[in-house]
């Protein structure tokens, strides 16, 4: 299937990552040009570098997201490269795992800067010109936590939820205007995050990772972690001119975990 992203230009957030390496590759290999963004600029040159390699055209740019001075300038670098952008994926870093109650307020408003409000001012900005041109995707990547709120990761829980009321606000805004907004959210995809959220649990239960990680792909109904292709490929699929008639949604790509309808 020709997903016609061909000269399509995408920014992808938190690209020197797993699920954002993924999205990237995923669409690259569509024939898209990716902007591969990331605070890691070490982490997203590799990638970039891999991609390059398998035939994509990509630009990596080392840039924290919650940073928003930085927005006007890196939007004009892209603009001056690859044109305006016509497919935005909203990936950023998750906070570290903690309860909801007793976490500072310091902390509440450092992680809403960074995952929260930070996803609403790149999106604001590249808004005008989608619209001006009647095409745009706004997709932004959660987590399961956010329709099954998941033990000690309160924060994130709590913090990722205030997205997707945001994108479903959006979508109702924009849909006039050839604009799609999604949600999308990984169940337990083998990533580095899932890595570290596992050895996290078996540190605070006083058991071995490799117990954590069984009991955990026990509980998915296909038996596996998913590969992070898995997960670029669904992004890409949204992000195409097939997916016009999904708007406002919330998509999981989980294996069945989640256990809620």
């Amino acid at each position: 299937m020709d997903l016609k992203l061909k000269e399509k230009t995408a920014l992808v957030f938190g690209a020197g990552g797993g699920l954002g390496g993924a999205i990237a590759r995923s669409l690259a290999g569509e024939g898209a040009r990716v902007v591969m963004a990331d605070i890691n600029g070490d982490a997203v040159r590799a990638a970039a570098e891999r991609i390059t390699a398998e035939g994509g055209n990509v630009l990596p740019l080392e840039w924290d997201i919650a940073d928003l001075k930085l927005v006007e300038g890196k939007l004009a670098r892209i603009q001056d490269q690859f044109g305006p952008v016509d497919v935005l994926v909203n990936n950023t870093g998750g906070p570290p795992p903690t309860p909801a109650a007793g976490q500072s307020p310091e902390d509440w408003s450092k992680y809403f800067d960074q995952m929260v409000r930070s996803v609403i001012v790149v999106t604001d900005a590249v808004l005008p010109s989608m619209r001006q041109r009647g095409w745009g995707r706004i997709i932004t990547s959660t987590s399961s936590g956010v329709v099954a709120p998941i033990a000690n990761l309160g924060l994130s829980n709590s913090l990722r939820l205030a997205l997707v009321g945001w994108s479903k606000t959006l979508a109702r805004e924009v849909g006039r205007d050839g604009i799609t907004a999604n949600i999308v959210l990984p169940g337990r995809i083998a990533t580095g995050r899932i890595v570290f959220l596992d050895e996290q649990k078996a540190k605070r239960e006083n058991r071995p990772v490799t117990e954590v990680t069984a009991e955990s792909t026990a509980s998915i109904p296909v038996g596996r972690y998913g590969d992070p292709s898995e997960y670029g490929d669904t992004v890409a699929f949204l992000a195409s001119p097939r997916a016009s008639y999904i708007t406002g949604s919330v998509i999981r790509i989980d294996g069945g975990l989640i256990p809620s309808i």
